[in-house]
């Protein structure tokens, strides 16, 4: 699965580290605000979707595992609030504390734009390459 091209976006993923399952959403916005449209483009929708559909994929909750790529400030002007990157990393941080799903690997922040490579197939590898031609693999 891949996430091209993401600032202040976020992708997501989960994996069932028991049976090899993986979703990934690219997260846009930490919350949709009450509307119904995209609900993979919100952090607050994305991940009970990722998880129902684990679920119904036959995991179980206790062995799902998560990474998160993203989040970057893409104008450094923006602060605060403004700052979309860091809000939308400190809302998936938060939601998947609330379901009980540790978050084993990172690469958020800082002011490069980054694509994702996910490979749930092997064990759930990550691979980020960044705008600034640096490549990690988590």
């Amino acid at each position: 699965m891949t996430s091209i091209g993401l600032g202040s976006c976020v992708a997501v993923m989960i994996f069932d580290k028991k049976r090899g399952i993986g979703t990934m959403a690219h997260v846009m916005l930490p919350d949709n605000g009450g509307k119904c449209d995209r609900p993979g483009k919100y952090a607050n929708t994305a991940i009970p979707i990722l998880i129902t559909e684990l679920i119904q994929a036959g995991c179980t909750k206790r062995s799902l595992e998560a990474k998160i790529a993203g989040g970057a400030s893409m104008f450094k002007s923006f602060r605060g609030n403004l700052n979309i990157g860091d809000r939308n990393v400190e809302a998936l941080k938060k939601i998947l504390e609330k379901h009980s799903i540790p978050i084993v690997g990172e690469d958020v922040g800082g002011t490069s734009g980054r694509s994702v490579y996910y490979f749930p197939l092997e064990k759930g590898r990550a691979s980020v390459k960044r705008a600034d031609g640096t490549c990690t693999d988590f």
